[in-house]
């Protein structure tokens, strides 16, 4: 999975994503959605072929490169937890 910054300004960010697995999109999604200073948090996910899908950000507080680093650090240690057999 490839990822593309496509727009950042002191509230948003816009993140493309070439070949996206959502086995870790969605995660982070959720852990977006968790924190209180994210106003929108969106996936877009149009056409496979014509637009690659996207992620994006907007923050009511804060920086949306902190807030989406936060979330996939949450998410990195949820997964880091579970045992394997």
């Amino acid at each position: 999975m490839e990822i593309h910054l496509v727009e950042k300004t002191e509230k948003t960010i816009k993140i493309s994503f070439k070949e996206p697995d959502s086995t870790l999109i969605m995660p982070i999604l959720d852990e977006l959605d968790k924190n209180k200073d994210v106003k929108i948090v969106r996936y877009v996910d149009s056409h496979p072929e014509l637009v690659e899908p996207m992620l994006i950000v907007e923050m009511r507080e804060g920086s949306p490169v902190d807030a989406v680093k936060e979330a996939a650090m949450a998410v990195s240690q949820f997964f880091s937890a579970v045992e394997t057999a």
